[in-house]
């Protein structure tokens, strides 16, 4: 007697969700997703302004990422879905699933950060400060961030732990992504903190549960400014998780230790009684 594999449509679904930088796009999560095709059904969008989706010419602001976030999972999923995000998004993710706690089963988080926490005001920053001069900020975007010295100097000194970690492929997966007409747009509403906000005023809301995933390597914001955000709500997170070696993307540079903790997270918050750590 033989089981029957069973069609994709009856699988469960699962979402990715990539965060944001110079050239960010689905890539992102690109060495993760695929060991997850059997169990579900795979959704890794490119978000407005990045990768491969459309890029309106203004600029843009949270908003418009946490009403995408909702109308994607709308559009997409006909029950609560557990969604995986990162960075920036990962706290427009905590935000969507304060707005709309229907649509969300669970949520894995990697450094979810509004990167204005407790206070902090990102937009004071001197590169911030810096890109809001007209002009000068497309000559930043293009000589810094749309080629492959730029891309890979970022990559190496700031997002990842280890530089010999990034391989040509990503390199040029990014620039691609950064390439792409008007990509500019989105990635210096990002860069000028039009984007950023204070994410601790807004997770004791939160009702979904949750584990945070957080790089003690992570050159933004450090794992104490994580472990903070996650004390503010205990009950929905259940899992705070610091990772040594690896800095704000683990699922880039350790794809296959970031594929075991997602499926045992996915175990721990889908089961029906627990308590927080």
């Amino acid at each position: 007697m033989s089981l029957e594999t069973p069609a994709i449509e009856d699988l469960p679904k699962l979402v990715f969700l990539h965060g944001f930088g110079g050239g960010s796009s689905a890539y992102e999560w690109s060495q993760v997703y695929p060991a997850f095709g059997g169990e579900y059904q795979i959704f890794a969008p490119d978000l407005i302004g990045w990768g491969r989706s459309e890029h309106p010419a203004r600029e843009y602001n949270i908003h418009d990422y946490i009403t995408t976030i909702i109308e994607f999972l709308e559009q997409t999923c006909q029950s609560p879905t557990p969604v995986i995000a990162s960075s920036l998004t990962a706290a427009f993710t905590i935000r969507a699933a304060i707005e709309r706690p229907d649509l969300f089963k669970s949520l894995i988080l990697t450094t979810p950060s509004g990167l204005s926490d407790f206070g902090e005001n990102y937009r004071n920053s001197f590169f911030a400060q810096l890109v809001k001069t007209p002009i000068l900020d497309r000559v930043i975007y293009s000589t810094g961030v749309a080629n492959s010295a730029g891309i890979r100097s970022f990559l190496e000194d700031r997002q990842f732990a280890r530089p010999n970690r990034v391989y040509p492929e990503i390199v040029e997966a990014y620039l691609e992504s950064s390439i792409q007409p008007n990509a500019e747009y989105a990635a210096l509403s990002f860069v000028r903190g039009d984007l950023c906000f204070d994410l601790s005023l807004y997770m004791d809301q939160l009702t979904t549960p949750t584990a945070i995933i957080w790089g003690e390597k992570s050159e933004f914001t450090s794992p104490e400014i994580g472990q903070r955000l996650a004390n503010l709500n205990r009950t929905a997170v259940r899992v705070f998780q610091r990772l040594d070696d690896v800095g704000l993307t683990p699922h880039l540079e350790e794809p296959a230790m970031m594929i075991a903790l997602i499926r045992h997270l996915l175990n721990v918050l889908g089961a029906e009684k627990r308590s927080p750590e």
